[in-house]
């Protein structure tokens, strides 16, 4: 692995840094601030042609990528790798400057969430063959890795992962205390009930793995320039970019920022503000412990979840690096405001061991052997983190050609898997897969600086809490991004956080247990949810769905940009319809609520976490076919009331003349009408599935509007539900909902969207090629409708689905169903399972429950209901 000595291309800060002192005994604090120690000493980078004498070399690229880190020439080796000619990257100093360089290189196949498990299993698999793939060594340890549960909660969280984990293709076990000592022997067992164990997790050297990458892009044909400082950046009408550097000009088709901790500089040049802002990070290094070289095979990485640190072996010593908490970690926010410094590139910071020292204590509490070790080393370095911890990669919207691979606070694990990820993305026109949790776009205007720094805080400092269903976080709220009502239901809900916005979850009553009381079992909210849920079905209910993205599109070419954007028919004027845009390989981009208001006059919504997401791709394809069309986005502006229940029609009825009807106001009509002197649009449509309205107003005008509405209705025994009733209704009524039943692994006809796609539709639609060749080939899968048999406990999507003892597909969504009295879901499971009557299980915190597919849907429609009981059937609720 190479010693730690002070790497020749090593600069020191101005002031604060100095040189090696002798090495601090882990067990005793620090009585003097210790200096920085540095990373091991790396082999440099054999120079290439382009270092030798720096020079662009070309005056025009296909794609620039402007930052020299891992995932920057990750992104570069792959581009040149699937055959893209003149691919060109810039690097402001040296490949690795920034946080590459002094990274301590974990790599995991784990991840708490979905999608990027599968970016962590192509880093891992692409770090294995790359020495042999490129001669250049990278340094690569596997030696697996295990989470240490020392709570019983922990274990909770460990089965909920388990699950999660069962249907994809990584290895990954729940090992009982024996277990883990054997693979661990140095560890306090006292402390351990459990692990949470991956083989072939393990370490790499980030240097050596940067240059390897390097070696492979050159080999490729792509130019690695450095150094070469990006100084401009202008775009050009036909959106194309020009790059200036003090060497000339290059014209790009497309730029991409991969700039790590200056990415914030780079977005400023185009306008934007990238919400980013670098952490300190310190991670320790100690001398040779006897008990360590005595061991005959390398330990694995343990990270101790209670005590939050990461530790695994170097060399003859161990190396662990801690995550303080919120109130003691500290940012470099004054390269927000200020920049970074100029000429910043292979400095580190000055350490503070008084900052970490209770994870110290912690760490030899759990391996009583670094009691009698010694610390060599201290690495304190920057490393950028976004609001919530996870990258930002893909095109930004709102900027043609201008894509982002940036926030990256794991960036050693994540380079592989997004370079390939963007590479296939650039390369192909869609993405190879969901990952909507990177989207760029998931972040706005509502994004203040003040916003990141709280919210870059709690994240670094739960890096390590435990990860509970529906979790929200509260640093940084509300935003400036509050719908009308929130000062007005704030006090009387339990509100959750969806894309800035503050959403009321689920309402308080004097006897419940409010505030937010996260569980892996049923908690707190089940029972006001019943309420809520029984509130609407026999009542009538009222939510506040102002977080939904609107656009209005109008315009000369308005009717045929839409038939080509959307699978479903273009709906008539005073109609609404639900609509989907399809992948050019036929995959679900999004789904949204499509409104004719006037001839040539559209009002498109779609979920609150999809808004710029789905903007972006209106947009470009407008841009694409030279659409005469106008686009305003007006979430920000207008206000949202969604009304529901048996009794929703005569309450509306009393604010106003407009004859509501069900001969007048059909089913998915829309209209302009006046509640209580109160202009809306008004839609017949209800996510709920019962008789229902939702209406569309000015901001304003949204507390004037609810007061109105409430007012009306309490005589019929009105009240509020939240957004947790309105997904138990919605499941029981067989809905489907955007990035869990349908999303850009799955395509409309495994989702059972069938009804809502016109392939024999005149337009050219995209993704209509795809659908055929789909539906001529057949399908492998198919969304089923699940009941459960389970105890304290729900399905809440992506947990595993199991059958004659093996994982054969997963859960979406679900819910406990209080018609039914049990626990309801969705899942995909291989064709030949999917007929109604088939038995299955799906586990949920380590026990698998019987399951059987059922008809769809549990509960029928209103619109249904009135449809039956016209032709004189009885309809089931």
């Amino acid at each position: 692995m190479g010693s730690f000595c002070r790497p020749a291309v090593l600069r020191q800060l101005p002031a604060g840094v100095t040189g090696p002192r002798r090495p601090l005994p882990v067990g005793r604090r620090c009585i003097f601030p210790l200096c920085l120690a540095f990373p091991r000493q790396r082999p440099r980078a054999s120079p290439g042609k382009e270092t030798q004498s720096p020079s662009l070399g070309k005056d025009r690229a296909d794609t620039v990528i402007i930052g020299g880190g891992c995932v920057g020439v990750s992104l570069a080796y792959h581009l040149a790798k699937a055959g893209l000619k003149d691919v060109v990257l810039l690097e402001k100093s040296e490949l690795t400057a920034g946080s590459t360089w002094h990274a301590a290189g974990l790599t995991t196949y784990f991840h708490p969430g979905i999608n990027l498990k599968k970016i962590h299993s192509y880093s891992i698999k692409l770090y294995e063959k790359l020495e042999e793939e490129t001669g250049q060594a990278v340094g690569f340890h596997q030696p697996g890795s295990i989470r240490i549960a020392s709570t019983p909660t922990r274990v909770d969280e460990f089965k909920y992962q388990m699950t999660r984990a069962g249907w994809h293709p990584t290895e990954q076990y729940l090992i009982t205390p024996e277990k883990v000592q054997e693979l661990f022997p140095l560890l306090n067992m006292d402390m351990v009930l459990a692990g949470l164990y991956n083989p072939g997790d393990g370490h790499i050297d980030p240097y050596s793995l940067t240059m390897a990458l390097a070696a492979g892009a050159r080999k490729c044909g792509a130019q690695l320039n450095y150094p070469v400082q990006v100084t401009n950046l202008n775009s050009r009408s036909d959106g194309t970019w020009e790059v200036e550097t003090p060497l000339g000009i290059i014209r790009a088709k497309r730029i991409v920022n991969t700039a790590g901790f200056w990415a914030r500089e780079i977005g400023k040049m185009i306008g934007l503000q990238h919400p980013l802002i670098p952490v300190h990070h310190q991670y320790v290094v100690t001398s040779t412990i006897p008990e360590v070289k005595a061991l005959k095979t390398e330990l694995p990485v343990i990270r101790d979840l209670e005590g939050s640190y990461y530790l695994r072996q170097e060399r003859d010593g161990l190396l662990f690096g801690p995550y303080e908490s919120e109130e003691k970690m500290k940012l470099q926010d004054s390269w927000v405001t200020n920049g970074v410094p100029p000429g910043f590139g292979k400095e580190l910071f000055e350490s503070d061991l008084d900052r970490i020292m209770e994870h110290i204590e912690a760490a030899m509490e759990m391996v009583p052997v670094l009691k009698n070790a010694d610390i060599i080393n201290t690495i304190a370095g920057p490393i950028t983190y976004s609001p919530d911890i996870l990258p930002m990669v893909g095109p930004h919207q709102g900027v043609r050609n201008y894509w982002v691979a940036i926030g990256f606070g794991y960036g050693i694990i994540h380079a592989g898997g997004i370079g390939k990820y963007l590479s296939d993305w650039i390369l192909e026109g869609e993405p190879p897969f969901d990952l909507i949790e990177l989207d760029p776009n998931r972040y706005g205007k509502w994004t203040t600086t003040e916003y990141t720094a709280a919210k870059a805080r709690e994240s670094y400092g739960f890096n390590n809490i435990v990860g509970y269903p529906k979790e929200e976080r509260f640093a940084g709220r509300p935003t400036e991004r509050t719908s009308g009502l929130y000062d007005l239901l704030k006090s009387k809900c339990s509100m959750g956080f969806h894309a800035g916005w503050e959403q009321p979850h689920w309402f308080y009553k004097p006897e419940d247990e409010t505030g937010y009381k996260p569980s892996f079992r049923r908690t707190n909210w089940f029972d006001p949810v019943g309420r809520e849920y029984k509130q609407v079905m026999e009542k009538v209910g009222v939510i506040d769905l102002s977080p939904f993205g609107k656009f209005k599109v109008k315009g000369t070419d308005s009717v045929k940009l839409l038939d080509h954007l959307f699978a479903n028919v273009v709906p008539k004027v005073g109609s609404t319809n639900i609509s989907h845009m399809l992948t050019p390989r036929g995959k679900v981009y999004a789904e949204l609520t499509v409104s004719q208001l006037y001839p040539g006059e559209f009002m498109l919504v779609t979920g609150s976490g999809s808004e710029l997401h789905d903007l972006r791709w209106i947009e470009e394809e407008v841009t694409r076919g030279d659409y005469k069309v106008e686009i305003e986005n007006m979430t920000d502006e207008m206000g949202v009331l969604g009304v529901a229940g048996p009794y929703a029609r005569q309450i509306l009825q009393k604010l106003t003349s407009e004859d509501l009807s069900d001969g007048s106001f059909k089913f998915l009509q829309s209209r302009h009408l006046k509640l209580s002197d109160i202009a809306v649009t008004a839609i017949r449509i209800s996510y709920t599935g019962e008789l229902g309205w939702e209406l569309y107003h000015r901001k304003e005008d949204s507390v004037a509007l609810y007061s109105a509405i409430m007012e009306a209705g309490q005589k019929e025994g009105i009240d509020n539900f939240g957004t947790y009733a309105l997904n138990a209704l919605r499941l029981e009524k067989g809905f489907r909902a955007w990035g869990a039943e349908m999303n850009c692994d799955t395509n409309p006809l495994e989702a059972g969207l069938e009804y809502f796609v016109k392939i024999n539709k005149p337009a050219d639609f995209t993704g209509k090629q795809a659908l055929k060749q789909i539906k001529e080939k057949g399908l492998k899968r198919r969304l089923v409708y699940l009941t459960l048999e389970t105890d304290n406990v729900d399905p809440e999507g992506n947990e595993s689905v199991w059958h004659n003892g093996k994982v054969i597909g997963n859960t979406t969504s679900g819910s406990f169903s209080y018609s039914a009295q049990q626990s309801l879901a969705f899942a995909y499971v291989p064709t030949e399972l999917s007929k109604v009557g088939q038995k299955l299980e799906v586990e949920l915190l380590g026990k698998n429950y019987p399951a059987t597919v059922i008809e769809e849907p549990l509960v029928l429609t209103e619109p249904t209901r009135m449809r039956l009981q016209r032709k004189g059937e009885s309809p089931k609720i």
